[in-house]
Order: C-alpha cells, then structure tokens, then sequence
C-alpha cells in the first residue's frame, strides 16, 4: 500500500472515531497532573490515604482551572479496582469510563438545566440505590450555584445525612451563590489561578506531544492571554495548530488573537512618555491597520502601564503579570522617565475609557482620545515634587521632562514662603522676605520652558519689602437667638426653619407636630398628634431615630446646643359630615340624567314603538 493510501485511510479512520479537542485528550488522570493546585491535590490524597473521606466536597474557582478534572479524579481514586488510592491506574474498566464521563455510578449533572426540584426529588430517590458495580454512588453536580432554592433545600437532608455509598461533589464558579446551609455541609477547596509560567510549560509539552514547533514567545503570549486559565490556554493552542499546524510564528498568534505585539506596544509607550501626540496616531493607525482589536490594545496598555506602576514602586522582574521578564531592564528605565504620579493618572484614565467603550460604538476616537490626554501629563511627576516643595518651604532645582514648547505668561504669585538660603547666608536682610511678584514673560523666554526653574532663579532678585497682611479679623457670628427672649410661638418657628432644609422625608415628618413648647434654659418639647385609643406616632419615630440630625440643626439655626424631647397627643378624629346637594343642583343633574338616557339607541327605539316618555316615578310619590 502506497503512503498516500494509508495516510488517506489513517485520516477516513480519524475521521470516524471522531476528533478530540486538546483540552480533553490531554486532561490531566491524577493527582500528579494536576497544576496549579497542589493544595487541593495533597488535601484530598491525604484524605484517601488515612480514611478521612467526607460526604461532599465543594469545589470553587474561575473557569478552566480544574475543578471537574479534580472531581474526576477523586472519582476514579475512590472507585478504582486498586483502591481506594492516591493513585489510580487510569487502566481499569471503571477508571477508563469515569475519564470519558460514561460511568453509570459517577453521575456527571450540569446544574444549569437540572435546576429543579423535581430532579433533585429524583437525584433523592436514587440515591437510595447501591452502585451497580463500583464502591460508591458519586453524584458531581457542575454549576451547582445554579440549582433553585426550593431545590437546595430538597436536598438538604440527603446531603447531611447521605447513605455511606453516596458521595457529593459540586463544582462552581460563583460560590456566594450557594446558600450557607449548603456550604455548613460541604468540605471547601477554592481553587486559585494558575501561574502563566506553568501554563506555558504545559502548552510546550502538548506541542512537543502533537511535533509542532514554535517562535520563542509563542506559549508566554498564550499564557498570558489566558489569565491563569489552562483550559482557555490549550483552547487558543488549538486555534493556532489548525492555523498552523507544523511551527507556530509569534506573528500567528497576534494576527489570531488580534493582538499588537511587544515592541509595538513599548514603542507606543516611548511616544506617550516624550509626548509625540503624532507617533501615537501612527502606532494606533498601523495596529488597527493588522486587524488589532481596539479592546484587546486597550488592555494590553493597561498592563504594560500597570507593570510600569509596579517597576516604579520598587517591585521585580517577577512579579510582571502582562510584560516579558526579559525587558525588565527597558520597563525599570521608563518606569522611571514616566514617574509614579503619570503612571497612576494614566491607568485611571485607560479604566474610564475601557468602562466607556462598552457603551460606545467609537472605540477608536476614545482610544486616541484616552492616549493624547495621557501624553500631556508631562508635568504631572514634577508638579507632585513640586507640591511637596512647596509644603515644605524649600524650593530645590528641579529639572521637567522634555515636552513641546510652552508658553508662561505669568509666574502665579506665592505667599509665605520660606526663606531662601540666600537670608540664611546673609545676602538678602530677613526683614525684606515678603512675596514672589508676578511678572510677564515674552513668548521667546526661553525660562518659561520650565516655570520651576524661573521661580528658583528669580526667587533672590525678584524679592520685594512689602508689609505682611495684617491679620484677619472674623466677625461676630450672626443669626443667633436670645433664648431668654423666646416663647412657644417663636419656637414653632425656630424648628420650622430648622428643619426645612433636612431630607424630604424627615422633613415632613418633624413639620407634622402639634405643638412646641420651649422651656428654659434650651428644651424644646414637640408634641405630635396620634389617633384616639393609639400611642404609636411614624412622625414621632422617625425624629426620634434621626434626632442627632435635627438637633445639628437647630443648633446651626440658634447658635448654640439645644436639647429635645419628644412627646404624643391623642386627638379626636371628626367624621367629615355629608353635605346634601342644594334643590338646584338636584334638578340640574336630574335634567342631565334625563338628557342623557333620551339619547340612549335602545330607549329612543322602545320612545318609539310605545310612544312614551322617561318619567321619574320618585316625583310620584
């Protein structure tokens, strides 16, 4: 048989088994495999190893970290011939079933669309059943969070008290979901995300395993876009071996992701920081050009500049999350050419436009828009040093970065400032110190470039005697009451504007008083109405829990503290009386009566063929 005979036949017979995906062909089939969650793996080997195997176990993590594998896993360990082990041997009927999720005692349920009570009622009624062939009866329910309450609550009493061949395990993603009654009865694992080196070791291996080679970079990327999801990672790994399946180029896998290199993303980064407005317009047309996605740069931004934040911050090579260790020497020096103080403003300003983007159908213009205002925070790191100058009296030499010409028309004036080193020395009289004066600045100036350096330069010429401000004299306060001089009625009026400015609720509760009393010294006693036979009054309940607040303001209102006391007064309710309607307006609405049911249709017609008229009977009687 020639080769291309057989390779046709290998593929007809691939093609009738049916192909299976990376993610599934290379899950991991113990507790050795497993990566990123050697916590959970040597808990439960443990539990097997000395009998303490509980009844139900929650698992709870991001997506593709492992949680149904893990559950697989103990399945097969619990149930193996060889068991109960550690270590099954994958090699057995029941081991081999369980890893396809075939086995009729490990019963996989997504809980998404077995949600009800009626099927957990069922779930109850085999459970009761012993397993056909295994150890135990093992129920893995996925997406338990999303099972209904009245769910949850039928199987309550099975979980805590479940016959010894049955075990639970439940998988989620959204553990606060779950009711705590059901948590109070489960073993948690949360499953932490799993490192990208780790993930990029394990994409190297699955491609070394499928004899497809790789550019340096390729499975770093993927880890990397993955964000600790080793499922999304082998999902992308799969895209890229249909793409190209004998050597994967790093140019691949951007033009796949629809991402934008490293060096386009540092050379953006170059722009940003020496402000040139222009190449960041070329940088963004050229991406969008390859087909980059808007939100996927956007992103990629973010976690350049939030590496930078960590650089700047005194942080290492290895605790870079979005940027290769390898250019830690090229992040570090322009960590330090942005300064922490730019690189905080401009990660604010990428969150507002990646939260504004998703309402928007302008994701270019608010990216440009988001970029251009990040390249004129030039001055942000040096008017933080510049601030902190200030507060302390001394104004050093401080040297701005680079930018495009600027223009100052005038140096603002400052106040009390402290003396320079040229007081201290004896060149300029103490008594002379007053303020820096304000002075214009031609166009051409070339000290206006950095205002900074003109203050420190013209600070010894430009000081001028001039006599400290005299101090500032507060006034008498004003709007206060003579509380000597008030009675009931004024008071009423007191708590009136008082309490008129308080929330509308509160409010209109303190205005439905009865009456106020004011007694000496500064008691105001407010009476409210409650009906006969009652005690309990709303207003007077809602004033009294929100007393601190209008005590504050009553004593805004009359100056000084004021003491309150709330009190309640039974009232008669009168009966509104009926009032009877006068002989004019009965005959009016009599006549409109009448009116109206002449032109009734049915009342002409039998008018007609009886030759009658409506009379009113009662005018009979």
């Amino acid at each position: 048989m020639s080769p291309e005979s057989k390779e046709s036949n290998n593929n007809a017979q691939s093609a009738e088994e049916g192909y299976q995906v990376v993610a599934r062909r290379y899950r991991p089939k113990g507790f050795d495999e497993l990566i990123g969650q050697h916590h959970v793996a040597q808990a439960l080997s443990n539990a097997i190893t000395t009998n303490r195997v509980g009844h139900a176990y929650l698992f709870t993590g991001a997506r593709g970290v492992g949680k149904t594998s893990t559950a697989r896993i103990f399945a097969k360990s619990l149930n193996c011939v060889c068991g109960p082990t550690p270590h099954p041997c994958n090699e057995c009927e029941i081991c081999d079933s369980i890893s396809t999720g075939e086995d009729v005692d490990v019963l996989e349920i997504d809980g998404a669309s077995n949600r009800g009570i009626d099927e957990i009622r069922q779930l109850r009624q085999n459970a009761s059943i012993r397993p056909s062939r295994a150890r135990y009866k093992i129920y893995i329910i996925d997406e338990v969070h999303m099972l209904t309450r009245e769910a949850f609550n039928a199987l309550l009493k099975t979980l805590e008290e479940p016959p010894k061949h049955v075990k639970f395990i439940f998988c989620t993603t959204e553990a606060n979901k779950i009711p705590i009654t059901i948590l109070s009865r489960c073993q948690r694992f949360d499953f932490a995300g799993i490192d990208s080196t780790a993930i990029s070791d394990k994409l190297a291996q699955i491609a070394q395993a499928e004899h497809v080679g790789a550019d340096d970079g390729v499975f770093e990327t993927l880890a990397r876009r993955a964000a600790g999801s080793m499922r999304d990672a082998q999902s992308l790994l799969e895209q890229l071996l249909s793409f190209a399946p004998e050597h994967i180029r790093l140019s691949d896998v951007h033009e796949m992701l629809g991402t934008a290199d490293d060096q386009r993303i540092f050379r953006l980064l170059d722009a940003l920081q020496s402000c040139q407005s222009d190449l960041v317009f070329e940088e963004l047309d050229s991406a969008a050009a390859e087909g980059v996605d808007y939100g996927i740069f956007l992103e990629q931004v973010m976690g350049a500049f939030r590496d930078l934040m960590v650089v700047s911050s005194g942080g290492t090579a290895k605790l870079l999350l979005y940027s290769n260790p390898n250019r830690f020497e090229q992040i570090q020096q322009l960590a330090k050419e942005f300064g922490v103080q730019r690189i905080l403003a401009a990660l604010q300003i990428l969150d507002q436009t990646h939260n504004r983007m998703r309402f928007s159908t302008q994701g270019r213009i608010l990216i440009e828009l988001a970029f251009v205002r990040i390249a004129h925070l030039q001055q942000m790191q040096s008017l933080a040093v510049l601030l902190e100058q200030l507060k302390s009296g001394q104004l050093g030499s401080l040297s701005l970065p680079a930018g495009p010409p600027q223009t100052m028309r005038s140096v603002p004036r400052i106040i009390n400032l402290e003396p320079p080193s040229e007081v201290t020395s004896g060149k300029i009289p103490a008594g002379e110190i007053g303020t820096v004066e304000s002075r214009q600045i031609g166009e051409k100036d070339e000290k206006t470039q950095n205002p900074v350096s003109l203050l420190s330069e013209a600070f010894p010429e430009s000081v001028r005697a001039v006599p400290a401000p005299p101090e500032p004299t507060l006034p008498e306060p004003v709007g206060k009451i003579d509380l000597r001089a008030l009675d009931d009625r004024a008071a009423a009026e007191v708590w009136r504007d008082a309490v008129r400015d308080l929330p509308t609720l509160l409010s209109g509760n303190a205005l439905s008083f009865r009456k106020i009393e004011f007694r000496k010294p500064n008691l105001f006693v407010v009476t409210f109405p409650v009906p006969q036979g009652t005690s309990n009054s709303l207003p007077k309940s809602v004033c009294e829990k929100e007393i601190g607040k209008i005590a504050a303001a009553l004593e805004k209102t009359v100056g000084t503290p004021i003491q309150i006391r709330f009190e309640t007064v039974e009232v008669k309710e009168e009966k509104p009386q009926e009032r009877k309607p006068t002989p004019m307006q009965d005959s009016r609405a009599k006549g409109k009566m009448i009116a109206e049911l002449n032109d009734h249709p049915m009342i002409a017609k039998a008018r007609e063929m009886f030759g009658a008229d409506l009379v009113d009977v009662r005018d009979k009687n």
